[in-house]
């Protein structure tokens, strides 16, 4: 998560907030597109911030899959693998390969 990515959710959260707390009751068709165009500006500055974060905690595949064996937070992971399944099978593969399996 970047500190940019964060000023601007918050930057779009504060422009809705001050334009819902503006509105009629019966508010007109720019207040709500104006209202519309801010909130759409807070989810994807949201969607920004969890992005780089997925599950698998990886930079490479945040949105891949868990790997189902070391899919548990709790388990602890052997040296050099995290939750990525594409990764860790990487890394499976690689090491079979230096051991001589096919």
């Amino acid at each position: 998560m970047s500190y940019a990515d964060l000023r601007e959710l918050r930057s779009a959260l504060t422009t809705a907030s001050d334009i819902a707390f503006s509105l009629d009751a019966a508010p007109s068709g720019p207040e709500t597109e104006l209202l519309t165009d801010a909130l759409r500006r807070a989810l994807a500055a949201a969607g920004s911030l969890t992005a780089e974060r997925g599950a698998t905690g990886c930079p490479e595949h945040p949105r891949g899959a868990v790997d189902p064996l070391y899919g548990d937070p709790e388990d602890p992971l052997p040296p050099g693998y995290g939750r990525c399944l594409l990764c860790n099978d990487r890394r499976r593969r690689a090491s079979a390969q230096r051991r001589g399996w096919r």
